[in-house]
């Protein structure tokens, strides 16, 4: 009896049906687009009449493998095997010799017909048609694609092109609104959203975009919020509220700040007069009677107040209007930006003949939309095509819908629709759509659905809805913890609950749930000098990795046994190439897995992406081409002959560079050393001015066996690395005039991503990212990226419900409409963020692994937690016999179904690859470099810092802004004329961490000034005295420790060295003997310091205290004691 689900994979593949199918991961659907063409093509459809559109280039390479392999195994199979194997796909029971003989000829049909069969991505079938019609489709019949590099170079000139042109103006409005750093990842933002950026959008329409009057403006805003004399008023009020309590001096400062009468006036005053996060109702409500303490409020009198009171709630009312006018200017002079860019942008690709992916669906679709020549292009196109399979249709952007859709139409009207039995079928699950950020759009999947639907119900004709529920590829226990993981609502997203069923019932099957590794708290004050990319070794990320490292390597050693039908006894032992690792994003975590398996010598694909210039192979090709530029270049040619291009070892090069006089080059032109090296860079640095780049790069690789000795000493994972330079080297010279000094400097403008297939990897562990994933599958997937995510920076444009593009505003300063369309935006990335678990989990066919590095919260916050919760529902065991590490971190639930295979020692493949042993040392990660000691500041050397009673009215935030900005002041206004001083304070102290509103910087001006016109300053203000000396000594009175401080004032003089300190304490000791002994300490720490470096001088220390511009001279007695009572670190 045939099982149900091989039934429904024939009813799918019925030749002469239309259908729309649903198809779980792992369904089988790659096997049903097959069958249905090898159906078609036995029912006599010719080749070229049949067009089937993947997603990928991989996928239509895999599909277009399997049909001709299944073609040419019938070819050469015997005739009772042939009528088996077409009986089973739905052939006649008296299948004839001729029958027979027809089903061995299609191979060759196939491969002899004109332009192959035609399965391939939208983007080359767009390509294809551009390329039959490019008189119509108004293109270059010559045109070329371009790639990502090519146009991110486009970009770059075309923006320098108007920064210098006569459109700078609208160049200058953009930065102007504009905080984003990189102006090249704008414009391509905005050459991706060109649909949100049509028509010539001007200011009225802007407005109206974000629901205010054509007509608003800014004085309209402001009428709302002042009314005669509020300025005059809020001019009145602020030195009462500046010589007030602490909050009462913030509204001050605001006030202050709201001078004249513009949209920054009322920021201001919002920020000072409505609460930002009230307990209830939208933020920024009015203080109302609040604005003010009690006793100011009372001082000011009920007038006052009452004004004070309607001013905050007419700002408040007019918050909303006030961000939308500000989006709609901001996306004003985006837009004009625009108008500009994307005209230059078209101009510069027709000039070259080049169209990219977006060019080609938009082109086509233009094309097939053309009323003019639509019949004549439909005509052909439509003779030629009867049967269009779209594969992954969850994937399929509007763009491309627009394509298919105007394929089809013939389909179902005027001749076409009467013209036999013409299909249409569509595959796809929704529950797999993850490519949004290519333009996947899941409510125009359903959209185009419903029109098919119609369209053939229309000519009596139907779409059958069909659905694929078996699973051919993973075991019941992996998939009954899917659907329980998005069970009970956890399902949005997905379109419902999902449902599996597993066709190998008896599989076993493993879902492992490892215990969470929490996030160690670290150490925020970091060596500056550190690498800030270093992962610590203690971290959750770093223990996780080698955790998994460790694991893979102990089942290995131990023969754990996997569940295998092709195997002897039905099980085999496991080995890397059993592992697939899938993390979200290329994170740390990415990386630090790959070299946590590698340190321990475990066999990894590498990274499925990998940046070009990263590559040793290619940085070594590299090195030697910077040679070739330029001779004189010692340190490239040192990099080339330590490399495995000519194999120096370190003392060669050492013998070679040491005794010379002149450039490297020259030593080694000059004397004997090694001169199979001094041919081969003879012969590149002779051919270096005639050869291309590509060709002398082939010339090193080929005849100087560059890639045999790269590949011998890196291993075969290098290659993709040399071959994509090779491709560079090509797109260069189709692009640029073709030398070598400018290849290099091509090469160094940009970051090239290379793009790893690792779907055939043999015995090596494969990491990737879940996109990455994608039609793939193995034995054992671990998913260690499951704890909570912060969330990547979202685009710099945003599109509204309307659809028009503005600049994203933060969320406090949003309007109305950008909220909604952000909330829509955060709605859908979550809902894909649940598909692409769903993506993850389905990768496994025996045994799915969970870890987690960090916060994993509660219920369906995280992948752990939603995983976690499945697991529970499914039924778990206590799983004994795991490593110690694991055992450390706590349970371990495991949900196992059918018997697994019992761990024995199996003897190594045949096919696998003898290793070297290496030695022990070479396995064991490098000793961390112990940091020396952190030096000691003066300032925290212990004790009390102000007399009781000091700093009531700051609190310790304060006192050291405060004390910060004082000094800054110190150090840079005498430098300056005495009528700059008030211009140079107001610019050195409203920017930075420490920056001060208006208001704020009159009080500490006045505390500066006074302090450098107090008597006796002027003796520390002469040439002979320094500002901010940076100092540092290691102190006997420590143990010999490091301090590392600043002296505010150093003079030195004949009579010694002499320290000037700057304290801002509120309340001023009386005497010297009462200075607290903290400051006393830091004086003395000093003095010791300068010992050091005076031996044998007079130091003297002083304390200027700020507060009424007092000089202290701290006696030698009194600091002598300091240092030698306890310090407290």
């Amino acid at each position: 009896m045939t099982h149900p689900a091989s039934l429904r994979q024939h009813q799918a593949s019925q030749p002469d049906s239309s259908v729309w199918l649903a198809a779980n991961a792992g369904s089988g659907k790659t096997k049903v687009l097959t069958d249905r063409v090898a159906r078609m093509l036995l029912a006599g459809t010719e080749p070229q009449r049949i067009l089937c559109l993947t997603y990928t280039k991989a996928a239509a390479a895999e599909m277009q493998n399997r049909l001709i392999g299944l073609l040419g195994g019938w070819a050469m199979m015997d005739e009772a095997k042939l009528r088996e194997k077409l009986r089973a796909l739905g052939a006649d029971e008296a299948l004839s010799a001729e029958d027979l003989a027809k089903a061995r000829r299609l191979f060759a049909k196939a491969i002899e017909t004109p332009g192959g069969l035609k399965i391939q991505t939208i983007h080359a079938f767009c390509a294809g048609l551009l390329r039959r019609f490019p008189l119509e489709a108004k293109v270059s019949p010559g045109f070329s694609e371009m790639d990502d590099r090519a146009g991110e170079l486009m970009r770059e000139d075309i923006l320098e092109e108007i920064a210098t042109g006569p459109d700078c103006d609208r160049l200058d409005a953009l930065l102007g609104v504009y905080s984003g750093e990189d102006l090249t990842t704008l414009a391509a933002e905005i050459s991706r959203n060109r649909v949100g950026f049509a028509g010539d959008r001007g200011l009225p329409d802007l407005l109206e975009a974000y629901d205010l009057p054509r007509d608003m403006t800014e004085e309209a805003l402001l009428s709302e919020v002042f009314d005669d004399g509020d300025l005059k008023m809020i001019r009145d009020v602020a030195p009462a509220f500046l010589a007030s309590s602490k909050n009462d001096q913030r509204v001050g400062a605001g006030l202050a700040a709201a001078r004249t009468r513009d949209l920054d006036a009322v920021q201001a005053l919002q920020d000072v007069l409505c609460v930002k996060k009230p307990k209830e109702g939208p933020p920024y409500q009015p203080k109302l009677d609040k604005v003010a303490t009690k006793a100011l409020a009372k001082s000011l009198g009920d007038g006052t107040m009452a004004a004070l009171s309607d001013l905050s709630e007419r700002v408040s009312e007019n918050r909303p209007r006030r961000l939308a006018f500000v989006a709609a200017k901001r996306a004003h002079a985006l837009h004009r930006f625009a108008q500009v860019f994307l005209p230059r942008l078209d101009a510069y690709k027709a000039a070259r003949g080049w169209l990219d992916f977006d060019d080609l669906i938009d082109r086509a679709a233009s094309l097939l939309d053309e009323p003019s020549v639509a019949q004549w292009v439909l005509f052909r196109l439509d003779g030629g095509i009867d049967h269009i399979l779209v594969d992954e249709a969850q994937d399929t952007s509007p763009r491309q819908w627009r394509v298919i859709e105007r394929i089809a139409e013939e389909f179902t009207s005027g001749e076409g629709a009467h013209k036999g039995e013409r299909t249409l079928f569509v595959v796809g699950d929704r529950k797999q759509s993850i490519y949004s950020f290519q333009g996947a759009d899941l409510q125009q999947f359903e959209e185009m659905r419903a029109h098919f639907a119609r369209k053939f119900a229309d000519i009596g004709r139907s779409l059958a809805p069909l659905e694929l529920e078996h699973s051919f590829r993973s075991s019941a226990a992996v998939l009954r913890s899917v659907d329980l993981a998005f069970a009970r609502g956890a399902e949005q997203g997905l379109g419902g609950a999902p449902s599996h069923i597993a066709f190998h019932e008896a599989l076993p099957g493993r879902v492992d749930l490892w215990p969470a590794i929490e996030s160690v708290k670290t150490d925020d004050e970091d060596d500056w000098e550190s690498p800030v990319d270093l992962t610590s070794a203690e971290s959750a990320i770093s223990q996780l990795s080698r955790m998994i490292a460790a694991e893979i390597s102990a089942m290995i050693a131990q023969g754990v046994q996997i569940p295998d039908h092709e195997a002897p006894g039905g099980a085999r032992p496991v080995h890397e190439g059993d592992f697939l690792i899938l993390v979200r994003r290329r994170s740390e975590l990415f990386s630090e897995i790959i070299r946590a398996c590698k340190s321990i010598g475990l066999a990894v694909a590498g990274a499925d992406r990998l940046k070009l210039g990263a590559e040793l192979a290619v940085r070594d090709i590299r090195s030697l081409l910077s040679f070739l530029a330029t001779p004189e270049d010692d340190l490239s040619l040192a990099e080339a002959l330590r490399s495995p291009l000519l194999n120096w070892s370190e003392q060669e090069l050492y013998q070679l560079a040491q005794p010379r006089k002149g450039y490297l080059w020259e030593a080694l032109r000059r004397g004997e050393m090694r001169p199979d090296t001094q041919e081969m860079l003879k012969d590149l640095r002779d051919h270096s001015d005639f050869l291309r780049p590509f060709e002398l790069i082939e010339r090193l690789l080929t005849r100087h066996g560059g890639r045999e000795r790269l590949l011998a000493r890196l291993g075969p994972e290098a290659e993709d690395g040399i071959d994509e330079l090779i491709s560079q080297a090509l797109a260069f010279e189709r692009n640029e005039v073709p030398s070598l000094t400018g290849f290099l400097g091509w090469l160094d403008a940009d970051d090239v991503q290379v793009k790893r297939q690792l779907d055939g990897a043999g015995r090596a562990i494969r990491v990737m990212t879940v996109h990455g994933s994608k039609g793939l599958e193995a034995p054992i997937v671990i998913l260690p990226d499951t704890a909570k995510k912060k969330e990547p920076n979202p685009p710099k444009i945003l599109r509204l419900d309307n659809g028009v593009a503005g600049l994203r505003q933060p969320a406090p300063d949003a309007p109305e409409a950008q909220l909604s369309a952000a909330g829509k935006e955060t709605t859908a990335r979550a809902e894909e963020a649940q598909r692409l678990l769903y993506v993850a989990m389905t990768r496994a066919e025996k045994w799915l692994i969970v870890a987690a590095a960090g916060e994993v919260g509660e219920g369906d916050e995280t992948w752990y937690s939603r995983m976690k919760s499945g697991l529970e529902a499914a039924g778990t065991e206590d799983v004994t016999g795991l490593s110690k590490p694991l055992q450390e971190l706590g349970e371990f639930p495991r949900h196992a179904t059918g018997t697994w295979p019992e761990n024995a020692a199996a003897p190594a493949a045949a096919e696998e690859v003898t290793r070297l042993d290496l030695p022990a040392w070479s396995l064991k990660p490098a000793a961390a470099i112990e940091p020396p000691p952190r030096p000691l500041s003066p300032s925290d050397l212990g004790g009390a810092k102000a007399l009781f009673g000091d700093g009531e009215t700051m609190d310790e935030d304060e006192a050291l802004r405060h004390g910060r900005n004082l000094h800054r002041l110190l150090e840079h206004l005498p430098e300056r004329p005495r009528d700059q001083w008030e211009d140079l304070a107001e610019l050195l102290l409203s920017e930075g961490e420490d920056a001060l509103l208006p208001g704020e910087i009159e009080p500490v001006l006045a505390e500066a000034v006074r302090v450098l016109e107090a008597p006796g300053m002027a003796a520390w203000l002469g040439p002979d005295c320094l500002a901010e000396v940076e100092i540092t000594a290691a102190l006997e009175e420590f143990g010999g420790q490091r301090i590392h401080g600043f002296l505010d004032r150093l003079r030195i003089d004949a009579e010694g060295v002499h320290i000037l300190d700057y304290k801002s304490n509120r309340i001023v000791p009386p005497s010297p003997d009462q200075v607290p002994d903290g400051i006393v300490r830091q004086m003395a720490a000093y003095r010791a310091a300068l010992r050091q470096i005076h031996p044998g001088r007079t130091i003297t220390c002083a304390i200027l205290w700020t507060q009424d511009g007092t000089i202290m001279p701290l006696a030698d007695a009194q600091l002598d004691g300091s240092l030698r009572t306890p310090t407290v670190s």
